[in-house]
């Protein structure tokens, strides 16, 4: 069986997925921004509810896909698209919804990278310093507990996450598990937001997005940063007693 990791043998081809995304990434930019807005999701909810309770199975689809090619373009979103999973389908099953979409579409750049990127990124990155030469490192040493820990700290971009993964030869198994599991917490606070949504499109508001730093939601997210950190550390001490 081939392994579907495995990069085409034509420098092109290998490029290609990588060129999609930056050109879909630029095009969404400019032109989509309006349509994956909170505003196009007020202005539509009533017909979005409509077609739900009509066509619920595909409209289960369909969300899945767009928020797939969201995070899979880089497409603008991705915050409003979790909100949308918890308006349409309530906290569960939005939340599974929701991580499923962007599990795919991280799996997506994932492999974009691996294949347009590979070894020529990763010599690159052996000469750098900074946050993402030392989440390299992590993951090379300690690989299920540092990539629960990025998909965890708000701090590391989702961007970051998928990419650094691929060029440092995390099996795409570990990788989608992780971040299946990695982003529950943060999509379970916004789809839970995203629930609460006809209460707020009611009074005229707009959902608190930051609630996520409150510190009902933040320090619960900070202790399962410490125990994903945690085998690190233990490591990192016995080492230093070798």
């Amino acid at each position: 069986m081939t392994d579907m990791t495995t990069p085409p043998a034509h420098p092109f081809l290998r490029r290609l997925p990588l060129i999609a995304v930056a050109v879909a990434a630029v095009l969404g930019a400019v032109f989509l921004r309006d349509y994956l807005s909170f505003e196009a999701l007020r202005d539509n909810r009533e017909a979005l509810l409509a077609f739900r309770d009509a066509n619920y199975p595909l409209t289960v689809g369909l969300f899945v896909g767009t928020y797939l090619l969201i995070v899979a373009f880089s497409l603008p979103g991705a915050t409003i698209a979790t909100l949308t999973g918890g308006f349409l389908f309530a906290t569960f099953p939005g939340v599974l919804y929701n991580v499923t979409g962007a599990t795919l579409g991280a799996i997506g750049i994932f492999l974009a990278a691996r294949w347009g990127l590979g070894n020529m990124l990763a010599a690159r990155m052996d000469q750098s310093g900074g946050a993402v030469s030392r989440i390299r490192a992590g993951i090379e040493e300690n690989q299920w507990s540092m990539l629960f820990l990025i998909r965890l700290v708000p701090a590391v971009p989702f961007f970051v996450a998928n990419l650094v993964p691929a060029l440092v030869g995390v099996p795409l198994s570990r990788f989608a598990i992780s971040t299946f599991l990695g982003i529950m917490p943060g999509a379970l606070v916004y789809t839970s937001v995203g629930a609460g949504l006809g209460e707020v499109f009611a009074r005229g508001e707009t959902p608190n997005l930051g609630i996520i730093f409150t510190p009902q939601i933040l320090l619960p997210i900070l202790g399962l940063c410490l125990l994903a950190a945690l085998p690190i550390a233990i490591k990192a001490l016995r080492g230093r007693k070798g």
